[in-house]
C-alpha cells in the first residue's frame, strides 16, 4: 500500500515571485517523476484565483508577495482546500512571521538557502504525513513553547481528546505518515483522518502542525 501510493505523482502548485529561483524549483522538481507542477505564479491575487480550481496536492509558497501577504494567501486556500498541504519557503524567520504562517493553515515551513535535495525530501516527508521545519524555525518554535506558563490543567477549557485521538495525534507528533499510523493503530487511513479532524475542531486549529504545536502547548501530548 505503501510502494502503491509513493508511485503517485505529487501535483504541486508554486507562488514565488522570484523568476529565477522559481524557474529553478520547477526545474528540479519536473525532473523528478514523483512530483508535476502543475501551475506557477508570481503573484498572490493570480494564485488564489487559479488555485482552487486545479485542486493541488501541494502548494509551495513564498510569504513577500508583491500584491498580498503570503500569510493571507495561505489562510484563503486552506479555507477553500483544507486537505492540501501548504509548504512555506521563505526568507523571513522570526517568531511572529512563522507562528502568523502556522496559525493560518501551513503544514510546514522551510527556510531558503537549503539544498534543491532537501526541497525534494521535505516535500515527501509532507505529503507522507511530517511537518518539515527547518532548525532554525524549529528552535523558533521551541523558544515559544518553552516560554509558555505551564498549563497547571492540561484539559481545562473543555479541551479533551479521547484516547485513540490522543494515541494518533501523538504518532503523527512523532513524524510517522498517515499510513503508518493507520498500520499501528489497525484502522482505516478514513478513520485516522475522521479523527484529524476532530482533534482540529477541538483544538481549533486547521493544519497537522498547528494540532501538534496546540496539543503540545496544552500538554496534551508529550
Amino acid at each position: 500500500m505503501v510502494d502503491a501510493e509513493s508511485k503517485t505523482p505529487i501535483n504541486i502548485a508554486i507562488v514565488e515571485d522570484d523568476l529565477t529561483l522559481r524557474q529553478v524549483v520547477v526545474s528540479t522538481l519536473q525532473a523528478d517523476p514523483d512530483y508535476v507542477v502543475v501551475a506557477e505564479y508570481a503573484d498572490g491575487k493570480s494564485a488564489l484565483r487559479g488555485i482552487p480550481d486545479l485542486a493541488p496536492d501541494m502548494v509551495l509558497i513564498d510569504l513577500g508577495l508583491p500584491d498580498m501577504s503570503g500569510i493571507e494567501v495561505i489562510r484563503q486556500l486552506k479555507a477553500s482546500m483544507p486537505e492540501c498541504d501548504i509548504l512555506v519557503v521563505t526568507i523571513f524567520g522570526d517568531e511572529r512571521t512563522i507562528t502568523s504562517a502556522l496559525e493560518a493553515g501551513a503544514n510546514g515551513y522551510l527556510l531558503k538557502g537549503a539544498s534543491l535535495e532537501e526541497l525534494r525530501r521535505d516535500v515527501r516527508h509532507l505529503r507522507t504525513g511530517g511537518a518539515p521545519l527547518s532548525p532554525m524555525v524549529a528552535r523558533q518554535l521551541l523558544n515559544k513553547l518553552q516560554a509558555k506558563p505551564a498549563f497547571s490543567n492540561p484539559q481545562a477549557g473543555g479541551t479533551k481528546l479521547t484516547k485513540r485521538e490522543h494515541d494518533i495525534l501523538q504518532m503523527i507528533a512523532k513524524g510517522f505518515s498517515y499510513a503508518e499510523t493507520s498500520q499501528i493503530c489497525g484502522v482505516a487511513s478514513a478513520t485516522v483522518h475522521s479523527h484529524l479532524k476532530s482533534i482540529y475542531r477541538k483544538l481549533e486549529v486547521h493544519s497537522k502542525t498547528e494540532a501538534v504545536y496546540e496539543a503540545r502547548r496544552r500538554s496534551l501530548i508529550s
